[in-house]
């Protein structure tokens, strides 16, 4: 029955949709498939944030061990990375990756952006982690020490827990950021929410409906990441504060 309804509505507007503002959100959202669409690009929209943000934290935290290190070629090549990360724009890292890098090889764009992403928020997320590590106390490395504890566990069992609570806020904030810039993949033809507005619009001639759609959702996400956030960190310094 529902689909029989759904079916319905894509084939023609409801009873008093006939014009104005009606009329384009069902010509750009409810007509044909277009809703899927949507839905599409948010799911590709999401696996690239999702996905990027993994792989960032991983090599985020391998750079920020490797930028403490006494080892000065490991320092060196941890501070070059992050420099260079930070000093290029995202899309022109996209496109490096996409036209450059993967050029030849046929792999797909979702998995292209996937790596670019991930590469991205690694330069970010290492800074970071670093600054966690450095928040924890040097007494906490001193009080491992003292009990017996070696260098590496002492990092292991003290300051990477203080280290990666402290972060967790910073991330979290993060990963909001990285979802919000993954609006730069359509520039390589990758099918997310932006995207797929465009294409809509190029069909319909009408750039107001689905743009200002990819907004609100675009916001609402944003906004619950945003509420879970605020929630991780009062929840943090409560525990602090006992």
């Amino acid at each position: 029955m529902i689909e029989l309804i759904l079916s319905t509505i894509r084939e023609a507007p409801p009873s008093g949709w006939e014009e104005g503002l009606l009329w384009d959100i069902w010509n750009n959202l409810l007509r044909g498939n277009r809703t899927s669409m949507l839905l599409d690009g948010l799911w590709i929209t999401v696996q690239i944030a999702v996905f990027g943000a993994m792989i960032g934290w991983v090599l985020g935290f391998t750079l920020a061990l490797m930028r403490l290190s006494r080892f000065v070629p490991l320092r060196v090549i941890a501070a070059t990375y992050v420099s260079v990360i930070r000093g290029v724009p995202l899309l022109v890292q996209v496109m490096i990756w996409y036209f450059v890098i993967f050029a030849t090889t046929g792999l797909p764009k979702l998995l292209v952006c996937i790596i670019a992403f991930g590469v991205s928020s690694g330069g970010y997320v290492a800074e970071i982690f670093r600054a966690g590590i450095l928040s924890v106390d040097k007494g906490q490395t001193e009080a491992g020490r003292s009990v017996g504890l070696s260098s590496s566990k002492t990092m292991l069992l003290i300051i990477l827990p203080q280290a990666i609570k402290n972060a967790l806020p910073s991330l979290v904030n993060d990963f909001v950021i990285l979802f919000k810039d993954t609006s730069v993949v359509g520039f390589i033809g990758t099918m997310d929410m932006l995207r797929v507005a465009n294409h809509i619009t190029g069909r319909t001639f009408n750039a107001f409906v689905p743009l200002i759609t990819v907004a609100i959702i675009y916001w609402c996400v944003v906004q619950v990441l945003s509420m879970l956030a605020g929630k991780l960190e009062r929840r943090l310094r409560k525990s602090d504060s006992r």
